[in-house]
């Protein structure tokens, strides 16, 4: 073979192979560009999925209880179970605060404390209101509306969301409805006055109320997350909170752990802005947030002690 014809394959065959590395080098190029966004969907997947088991399994633990939750009863035990377990560490600092002094200055009003004889009736109102008023009323949204469990639990982002905006949305109907209740005499008379019974609040005067002023709030608590679309989760989530929350603005004490303390920028008004309420009246209608009263010029600073 000549030494022409070994260049000619040379140069033949360096050809072949440049060729077949710059098909490759484009095949990768093509691969990495397709997969992209498969990779950033993968990504949101997994991502969602994280968020979604933070809490399905607490969402197996209380579909494990399906037959209980399914119950007509459910509702009416949940509400009145989860209230009397929120008031309980309140009622117990109530008598220890008397003897311990270092307990004694986180109450919001320290000359006045509740008796046995003030509980009792409150329980009793609680505990009557809830087996002749809410189960009703529980067992006919039970007959027309069943509870649907899914299988999955929402996102943990997608529930903490939808909480926030059913606390939004009802400390805006209770803020209306508050204000309305103060300013027409016959409202307050007939439906709002009973609830004011107490000028110094303790977390049992926070249900003490009439029929009417009981089944407003519940109707107003009950139907924004159905307005929302919200998951059963979501819901009983919504529902632990604003009862605790309720709770806190009667509690009648300033706690460094108290949720006032913990939402920034005075937006939270808490037990010291609804204690001022019970005590002057005239101001701070609005159940949890602040910044309504401060639109309508009702807000008044409180200040503990």
């Amino acid at each position: 073979m000549t030494g022409e014809a070994r260049l000619q394959i040379w140069l033949t065959t360096t050809r072949l192979d440049k060729g077949w590395q710059d098909l490759q080098t484009s095949q990768t190029a093509i691969s990495m560009n397709c997969s992209l966004p498969d990779r950033v969907l993968l990504s949101y997947a997994m991502d969602g999925q994280r968020d979604r088991s933070c809490l399905q399994s607490l969402w197996d633990f209380v579909t494990a209880k399906e037959p209980l939750i399914r119950s007509p009863f459910f509702p009416v035990l949940f509400s009145f179970t989860a209230y009397m377990a929120f008031c309980l560490p309140y009622i117990a600092l109530d008598f220890l605060s008397t003897r311990l002094p270092n307990l004694r200055k986180y109450k919001i009003q320290p000359q006045n404390y509740p008796t046995l004889g003030m509980m009792v009736p409150c329980i009793i109102q609680s505990a009557y209101h809830h087996v002749v008023l809410i189960f009703p009323v529980t067992f006919l949204h039970w007959y027309w509306r069943p509870m649907n469990l899914p299988v999955m639990a929402p996102e943990l982002p997608e529930a903490l969301l939808e909480v926030v905006v059913c606390l939004l949305l009802f400390d805006f109907e209770y803020f209306l409805w508050h204000l309305l209740h103060h300013k027409v005499p016959w409202l307050y008379k007939t439906f709002h006055k009973v609830h004011h019974k107490h000028v110094s609040t303790f977390a049992l005067t926070t249900q003490y109320s009439s029929v009417w002023e009981l089944l407003s709030l519940g109707f107003f608590a009950a139907i924004n997350p159905v307005l929302l679309g919200c998951h059963p989760l979501t819901e009983m989530i919504f529902f632990l909170v604003n009862i605790w929350l309720s709770v806190e603005d009667h509690s009648g004490y300033d706690l460094p752990w108290s949720t006032h303390r913990l939402v920034p920028f005075g937006l939270y008004g808490g037990a010291p802005h609804h204690d001022l309420h019970h005590l002057k009246f005239k101001s701070n209608y609005a159940p949890y947030f602040t910044h309504w009263d401060k639109l309508f010029g009702t807000f008044t600073e409180s200040h503990s002690n």
